[in-house]
């Protein structure tokens, strides 16, 4: 049988990851499923590897590999995961949170805390963001839905550019993960080499999305080059375990894992 994989809905920032099984599907059985959809249908056997949120890994109930070498992460300004203001930060009590990705949550809670030294009421809202600023004063937006708002009109709070100013590190967002005896050392080496070859097709990726989604490829291009990053190094891995420490000393998660991957040979 198959592995059965759950990917992120074609979000701009998942397509060099994905674009390749697409077009090869005879290895693996390939759903769409958000990030927080993606760790439940993992967690109930649904499906046996998952784009998962950082924070699922370590709050599943049953320990998961990770795929070595591919993740979604950033060093510096991700562009995506936003805190838009109608005040000044220290003056917001209440923010409304996009919950689709789980990780980005956390790591509001954490620069919030860590960062701010600010504890601001935290409530769920569908992403919109009119209507979450209606009814909080900041509202976390994550994904492609940030594009249409970076022009500005609204002050906003970059969570990557936060995260590697307080910690010199990058962050991980997400990475494949899942049971473990779901993939061999050949999966994995397929899943890798799809990484490799979505990466030379960043410039095709942009010129599809810019005439799909309107804007222009360079922006996009530059986006997916220079905001996210796609490798799991040890750089990578040293701010994910200190993401792991900083959400249990705050009480997001009940221990701090270990990262256990899967073998690639």
């Amino acid at each position: 049988m198959k592995p059965r994989l759950g990917a992120v809905p074609p979000y701009l920032n998942t397509q060099p990851l994905v674009v390749a099984l697409e077009r090869d599907p005879a290895t693996f059985a390939l759903s769409y499923l958000v990030p927080s959809r993606c760790a439940r249908e993992l967690a109930d056997g649904t499906i046996d590897v998952g784009i998962i949120p950082a924070i699922e890994y370590a709050r599943s109930a049953r320990p998961y590999w990770i795929v070595p070498d591919i993740a979604i992460g950033s060093q510096g300004p991700v562009m995506t995961v936003r805190l838009f203001c109608r005040r000044p930060l220290p003056q917001v009590e209440r923010i409304a949170l996009d919950t689709s990705s789980r990780t980005s949550v956390a790591l509001l809670s954490i620069l919030l805390r860590e960062k701010f030294a600010l504890d601001p009421q935290l409530i769920e809202a569908p992403p919109d963001l009119e209507a979450m600023l209606e009814c909080a004063d900041a509202a976390l937006l994550i994904g492609d839905q940030v594009f249409p708002h970076l022009d500005g009109k609204l002050k906003s709070l970059d969570l990557g550019r936060e995260w590697t100013a307080m910690t010199g590190l990058p962050f991980v967002f997400a990475f494949w993960a899942g049971h473990q005896q779901a993939l061999t050392p050949a999966h994995v080496q397929q899943l890798q080499r799809a990484k490799d070859q979505g990466l030379c097709q960043v410039p095709s990726i942009a010129a599809a999305y810019s005439r799909e989604c309107g804007g222009s490829p360079e922006f996009y291009e530059r986006y997916l080059t220079h905001h996210i990053r796609f490798d799991l190094d040890e750089a990578a891995q040293a701010g994910l375990r200190l993401f792991y420490q900083l959400a249990h000393r705050y009480g997001l998660i009940d221990a701090v894992p270990s990262l256990r991957f899967y073998p690639a040979v």
